[in-house]
């Protein structure tokens, strides 16, 4: 791995998403949302039925969609077999099978190699939940994002319709417990990540602050 790399860890609602892309288009350098990957992979074995509770199943396929990413921070892109599933895959469907789908070894297996495959020659930016750790253990810079339960509920309801904190919340824990406890590459601080708590913070000063390591460590 040549280039710089930032990998940009940390649960739902942590803000990984928005300061990523912020990092990314102040330093003129790519993005890759790896969470939309395995939301890509959710949707499509949704789409051919595929038994989520069964993870010899979903390990069966895990080789078969064809997912392209768009590296864009202005305007990131994902497509499954030329479909852009940008929308589909933020459905309420999908969000409440990811993680256990994202569980499945022969899943992880194929998207990072997939990853590995964008992240190439770096100048970007990665976020996700095992980057820094698993992804890109090499990355320039490592930084984990966090929250309050309550201020990650609060993120998340505003940007989706039909919710309330109260159900976010409850959700959150549920895919955090999942996440964090998976057998294979589960969320966790990378060694030598820096925590950096966002609740306090507006959008701004968290992009800042990133930033401001970014310029200490190259």
């Amino acid at each position: 791995m040549t280039g710089l790399v930032v990998a940009m860890d940390g649960p739902a609602g942590s803000g990984k998403s928005s300061v990523s892309r912020g990092v990314a288009r102040a330093l003129g350098l790519r993005y890759l949302d790896t969470g939309a990957m395995y939301r890509a992979m959710t949707w499509w074995m949704l789409q051919q039925g595929v038994d989520l509770a069964d993870p010899t199943a979903v390990a069966a396929r895990a080789g078969e969609p064809e997912i392209t990413c768009g590296t864009d921070p202005d305007g990131p892109s994902i497509h499954v077999g030329g479909v852009d599933v940008a929308g589909p895959i933020r459905e309420a469907e999908v969000t409440g099978s990811v993680s256990v789908v994202a569980a499945v070894p022969e899943v992880r297996a194929r998207l990072v190699e997939l990853q590995r495959e964008i992240i190439g020659s770096g100048d970007i930016v990665v976020e996700g939940r095992d980057i820094g750790s698993v992804v890109a253990p090499d990355a320039t810079v490592k930084v984990y994002l966090t929250a309050s339960a309550e201020a990650r509920a609060l993120r998340r309801t505003a940007e989706l319709s039909g919710t309330t904190v109260e159900a976010q919340q409850a959700a959150m824990a549920k895919r955090d417990t999942l996440d964090s406890t998976r057998k294979t590459d589960p969320l966790s601080m990378a060694a030598g990540a820096v925590e950096l708590d966002t609740t306090p913070l507006t959008l701004e000063e968290v992009i800042g602050e990133v930033l401001s390591l970014i310029k200490e460590r190259t």
